[in-house]
């Protein structure tokens, strides 16, 4: 499936049963509603994902389910984070083989590679799919980035098509504008920088609280795009509290929380991982209802989305 990497993809939130099991029915009831917010594509198994704690049988089973309920409409992304360049090849060739079509590639994991083995571990991919590929650049988080100079190696790869920028730096999206124009298409991965990231010239939106609030996250983007800033600013400050649950290291738990509070998911998540408890559940909690009490009215953004 040939698709634009821009737009709204959600990083997909994978739901459990209370025994631990793959709740598929509570998966592809907030898959639904994504597809009915209007999001452009869907990213399975990344860290909102809990693909730490996914099996690869698990992971394919997500796929092929997804595929199969999404059809044609928008492209299914699968991620790769693994610290063997042998297991990506093989999480490569399978994605491909349950219908995905794209991949988000995360560097190697788990050890603090050289430059030359990060490239070569993203080399070693393009080569062995014809899938388009995004890369996730997160210094924050992981430790290892991709610089301007390693895209300019990395881009004789005409798969190699997307980032999913997560540096913190805002001005990194100029940047990469000015070094590569629209050869390198920029997603946000931070929710609190989305909209000054599409501001900026962000092709997309790698997004984490949409999975409780698609609707709210795509009348951004469009917004946006339809030059109606202004209501995009306002839209976008009544969001930024919940934003900031996603820029957490308890995102998991905090994004369930608020699929709860709206209808579109379960908090079940997977050991070691715990539900919140406490002060922090109480915190957390606190930001969802006031969110929800002052809810405002979406404007018809639907008439702006692509087709």
């Amino acid at each position: 499936m040939k698709f634009k990497w821009e737009g709204v993809m959600p990083a997909m939130t994978t739901k459990f049963t209370a025994d631990d099991s793959l709740d598929l029915p509570a998966f592809k009831h907030n898959l639904r509603a994504q597809l009915n917010a209007g999001v452009h594509g869907v990213i399975l198994g990344g860290s909102l994902g809990e693909a730490s704690t996914l099996s690869q049988d698990e992971l394919q089973l997500l796929l092929r389910e997804t595929v199969a309920e999404v059809g044609d409409s928008i492209p299914v992304i699968s991620t790769i984070a693994t610290g063997s360049t042998r297991n990506a090849l093989l999480f490569a060739r399978q994605a491909r083989d349950c219908g995905a079509s794209g991949l988000m590639v995360l560097p190697p994991m788990r050890y603090k590679a050289t430059e030359r083995e990060i490239l070569q571990f993203f080399e070693s991919i393009a080569k062995e799919t014809d899938l388009p590929v995004m890369i996730y650049n997160n210094p924050v988080d992981y430790q290892i980035g991709v610089s301007i100079s390693m895209f300019e190696t990395l881009l004789k790869y005409d798969n190699i098509q997307a980032v999913k920028e997560s540096t913190r730096d805002i001005s990194n999206i100029t940047r990469i504008k000015n070094e590569f124009g629209d050869r390198l298409k920029i997603l946000c991965g931070v929710d609190t920088l989305a909209l000054e990231s599409l501001l900026m010239g962000a092709d997309g939106w790698v997004a984490g609280l949409v999975c409780a609030f698609p609707a709210e996250t795509v009348a951004i983007y469009e917004l946006v795009r339809a030059g109606r800033t202004t209501e995009a600013l306002e839209l976008y400050r009544w969001f930024l509290p919940l934003l900031e649950l996603d820029i957490n290291p308890q995102l998991v738990q905090n994004i369930k929380l608020a699929e709860v509070a709206t209808g579109l998911g379960t908090e079940h998540v997977r050991l070691p991982r715990l539900p919140l408890s406490g002060e922090e559940r109480i915190r957390v909690e606190r930001i969802i209802k006031k969110a929800m009490a002052n809810k405002p009215e979406l404007p018809d953004y639907k008439k702006y989305l692509q087709s």
